[in-house]
């Protein structure tokens, strides 16, 4: 994730040298518009206590507390279980359950979906500390009609930003545990009478009519040596008109489109940002492109919990609880077609942001648990997004395995990407072993922040008997300057994005010297990085993601245009590793978008027949551009959007050639090894066979490998400015036959059985094939494939 306001340049968290950032850049220092509080009507209830924010009270104990049992006009009040946190249905009501343990008095507001949009509370409860407490939680059991009733909180103690404390009572917070969140009607649309960018928003309640039919769904279970991941956005893939479908932009969208994927031969989706969010948090206008700036990638947090209301066709209108059951029917609807759902979770930091920011949830609650301060207060920013959650507080920690196991058990979800993954193995605020472990440690000296070898919260995870089930994949770099890529703590079943493998393959296909021994390790699976009893599938292979260039763009710019960003061009990643082919831009000569049509294949290619995960970016199948933009976090239009007009386009040629590889790559034994390769199945050769060139000028990486479906496969890149002619493998009784060749045209790229023409077409090869030669021409890759040679 690259945050608006940081510059890769900066924080390098997506290229393979990180800078250490200095000690004063870990604190928060950017620049929130400041939410002014709440402004509900109370119709019911008084505060149980004197605001401390408003009479500057320094200690808790002379806040003045009136004692009285929780009254209610319209619900049974009793008090409730301080287990399990959240909102609770039963047969006889709804406990409601919350951690504070810095707050000195606590109200539930109960607010009517009208009341909302009006912005008044329907009814208040004040809790009774000696009833509706249990050691630092608040917790109160009510029975009566919740229908279409949302809630929220209030909370008083000390506002005292020095102290990490920023009690408000004024305030309606939500609950970190809720469920679902309602706030405005549709995705990027100011309220009618409301031009506030925060709008009022509520927790809903659940009730026990919102039963889902799974029709029987259970986890798949994919292997991960054999998945194909396919990173996409839930509005971005279904929102452009040409999508044909009647609720473009939302779950039920994907869901209608999921054959496509399968098409493709994709069998697992990594969901960018589905939890609630704000997307006019950025809100502003864009002069270059005529419309709004938002926050369209989602990276910014508000309820854990709760899917994106607004990714459901009704969105709030018909309440909270259809997006719930919109995200399950995505989820069910993969499942049937072979394919699994891994959620990217943000638990590294959330959209309250720095001391200016809104106080939301987390803050309000309790902001010295939930954030990492330091000793005067302030916010330590290795999120580069102004807070850093305090992961390995033993409150924070539970609250994230609580959330992860939420969606994995409730939700069906498959597995979790962890943005900034390395945030959660720094340690917490107030960090001392007998907090975190329950006994001192001698020794035991870390500051808050430093990274620990075994993180409590990644333990926890790991260890859980539930999540040690699903997939776990870590964005293992940060904000702050830690990088941790094959050395993320993994207890034996962690992956990693591995951007070095991004970094290494874009060198060296675009004619890099002194990269291909580099090259050659991440076609083995980074042996070099995976040890101790690490696998090949450890490593998530990809060459492009939602931060930087699209693949077209890798090809066909050398710099980023960011101006529609409103930026000045000054956020994104400077340095891409990319090449344009020789002129800059679209509009170029017909033989540079030839290359560079060449060279979208090659990097294809070596995603393909390299070991590890291979992972795609939504829209690369069809050469998607951003016109050159590497960091479109802010705009819901034509940028971000799949375009199914253009997919179309391209199904004869580029969309064609990226199913047949992925196909092929799902035939091969071979291709998805869980293990490194050995020398007993792989060789590795040069112009001439075994005798591979790792010399600082090769640009030449051949390779051949056993296959017991194949027999054997061959796979070279020439990356050099010149043709060549290579001498391949001698195999008696077999000849090799070409089936993928990036420099001829489609068709003819990948010569499949039943290719009309093709008997024609391996005709122009025999002579070669039958000297045991191929000509490659520059920047070029071919796969070889052995067939038994016919006396006849």
């Amino acid at each position: 994730m690259i945050h608006p306001s940081l510059s890769m340049d900066a924080i390098k968290c997506s290229s393979t040298f990180v800078s250490r950032t200095n000690l004063t850049t870990l604190f928060s220092n950017h620049t929130f518009a400041k939410s002014p509080a709440p402004n509900f009507n109370r119709r019911a209830a008084q505060p149980l206590s004197l605001s401390a924010k408003d009479t500057r009270i320094s200690e808790p104990e002379n806040v003045v507390v009136v004692e009285k049992p929780p009254l209610s006009e319209r619900f049974l009040v009793s008090d409730g279980l301080p287990s399990p946190f959240g909102a609770t249905v039963s047969d006889d009501g709804v406990n409601f359950s919350v951690y504070s343990a810095n707050s000195v008095s606590a109200t539930i507001c109960l607010i009517s979906l009208s009341d909302l949009r009006q912005k008044k509370v329907t009814e208040e409860i004040e809790l009774d500390p000696s009833r509706n407490r249990t050691g630092h939680v608040w917790h109160v059991f009510l029975k009566g009609d919740f229908k279409d009733v949302l809630y929220g909180y209030r909370f008083d103690g000390k506002f005292s930003p020095e102290e990490g404390h920023y009690y408000d009572s004024s305030t309606i917070l939500l609950d970190p545990y809720a469920k679902a969140i309602i706030s405005r009607d549709e995705f990027g649309v100011l309220g009618a009478d409301d031009d506030s960018c925060w709008p009022q928003m509520a927790c809903m309640v659940p009730t026990l009519d919102e039963e889902f039919d799974w029709e029987g769904d259970m986890p798949l279970k994919l292997s991960q040596k054999d998945l194909v991941i396919y990173e996409m956005h839930v509005r971005g893939f279904t929102r452009h008109e040409s999508s044909n479908i009647e609720f473009p932009g939302t779950y039920q969208g994907v869901a209608e489109k999921l054959d496509h994927l399968q098409e493709l031969g994709i069998n697992c989706i990594e969901l960018m940002p589905c939890h609630e969010f704000n997307e006019l948090e950025y809100y502003s206008y864009n002069p270059i492109l005529g419309d709004h700036r938002v926050n369209f990638w989602g990276y910014s947090t508000i309820g854990f919990f709760s899917p994106m209301v607004r990714y459901s066709s009704a969105s709030s209108r018909n309440f909270a609880g259809r997006a719930i059951n919109e995200f399950k029917t995505l989820v069910k609807e993969a499942h049937k077609r072979g394919i699994e759902v891994i959620m990217d979770v943000v638990l590294n930091h959330t959209a309250e942001g720095n001391e200016k920011g809104p106080i939301l949830s987390f803050r309000g609650v309790d902001n010295s648990v939930y954030y990492m301060l330091a000793p005067k207060g302030e916010f330590y920013n290795y999120s580069g997004c102004g807070n850093t959650f305090n992961c390995n507080h033993p409150v924070v920690r539970q609250f994230i395995v609580d959330c992860l196991r939420y969606w994995a058990t409730e939700m069906h979800v498959d597995g979790f990407r962890f943005d900034l993954g390395s945030i959660m193995s720094r340690s917490s605020s107030l960090w001392d072993a007998a907090n975190v472990y329950g006994a001192d440690v001698e020794g035991d000296l870390l500051t808050t922040g430093t990274p620990v070898s075994c993180p409590p919260v990644l333990d926890m995870i790991s260890n859980d008997p539930i999540l040690r089930g699903v997939k776990l994949i870590a964005e293992a770099w940060d904000a702050g300057g830690l990088y941790q890529v094959g050395m993320f703590p993994h207890w034996g079943i962690w992956s990693e994005w591995n951007g070095k493998f991004r970094d290494v393959v874009r060198h060296f296909i675009k004619g890099t010297d002194g990269f291909s021994g580099a090259f050659a390790e991440c076609l083995c699976g980074s042996p070099n990085l995976y040890q101790g009893g690490r696998k090949p599938w450890n490593s998530i292979n990809f060459v492009c993601a939602h931060d930087g260039f699209t693949l077209a763009d890798l090809v066909t710019y050398n710099n980023k245009n960011n101006l529609a960003n409103g930026e000045e061009n000054n956020d994104g990643e400077n340095h891409n590793c990319s090449w344009n082919c020789g002129e800059e831009g679209e509009f170029v000569s017909i033989s540079v978008k030839r290359l560079r049509k060449r060279q979208m294949r090659n990097f294809f290619v070596s995603l393909m027949v390299a070991q590890g995960v291979p992972m795609i970016y939504m829209g690369d199948e069809y050469g998607h551009t951003k016109g050159g933009n590497n960091n479109t976090y802010c705009h819901d239009n034509y940028l971000n959007y799949f375009r199914w007009d253009k997919k179309e386009e391209a199904h004869s040629d580029y969309f064609r050639f990226c199913r047949l590889l992925i196909k092929f790559r799902d035939e091969c034994e071979s291709l998805g090894l869980d293990d490194f390769p050995t020398a007993k199945r792989l060789q590795w050769h040069g112009l001439a066979p075994e005798t591979p060139d790792w010399s600082e000028t090769s640009r030449f990486v051949a390779f051949s490998l056993v296959d017991s479906v194949k027999r054997e496969i061959y796979v070279a890149f020439n990356t050099s400015h010149l043709a060549t002619l290579v001498t391949l493998p001698n195999r008696p009784g077999y000849r090799w036959e070409p089936f993928v060749d990036t420099s001829k045209p489609s068709p003819f790229d990948c010569i499949t059985q039943d290719l009309p023409g093709r008997e024609t077409a391996m005709k122009q090869y025999r002579h070669f094939l039958d000297a045991n030669m191929y000509p490659m021409l520059s920047y070029s890759s071919i796969i070889l494939l052995l067939s038994p040679i016919d006396d006849s």
